[in-house]
């Protein structure tokens, strides 16, 4: 795990893929990472129907499972769905249902913000996995 999470963070520049996510490094703070992700979602008319702070849960966490190591400075994920998308792909494939909802992190390491998604499989999800993309590179421009 340890390995995956350093992973993320080697990004010289761009957008790049770590076993699973797709990320792209954000100039700004994580503050501003988290306004631009919120800000780009809301904008497409989607609701945000939770934001995980998974940040504040590990370093709460951390002293009663052992641990003194912290993992990440902050966290978020923004959870999401658009029916427009959700039905087109579950329409393919009702099993794309496992795929929603939808999210976006944010996450800072070692001074180092990015905003990343998921990578979905190639296929039915291709449409959501492009939506995501734009949003993560409407929130990094921001």
């Amino acid at each position: 795990m340890k390995h995956l999470i350093s992973g993320l963070f080697a990004i010289a520049a761009g957008t790049a893929t770590a076993q699973e996510a797709v990320i792209t490094p954000y100039d700004g703070s994580f503050e501003d990472a988290t306004f631009a992700v919120e800000s780009a979602i809301v904008a497409k008319g989607l609701v945000i129907d939770h934001v995980s702070h998974v940040g504040e849960m590990l370093a709460r966490t951390g002293a009663d499972l052992g641990s003194d190591t912290v993992i990440f400075e902050a966290a978020d994920v923004f959870l999401f769905c658009s029916a427009v998308l959700s039905r087109e792909v579950m329409e393919a494939d009702p099993m794309n249902i496992v795929h929603c909802p939808y999210n976006i992190f944010v996450a800072s390491r070692d001074g180092e913000v990015i905003i990343g998604h998921r990578d979905y499989p190639q296929g039915s999800m291709d449409k959501v996995e492009e939506f995501l993309a734009d949003l993560v590179a409407e929130a990094a421009a921001f």
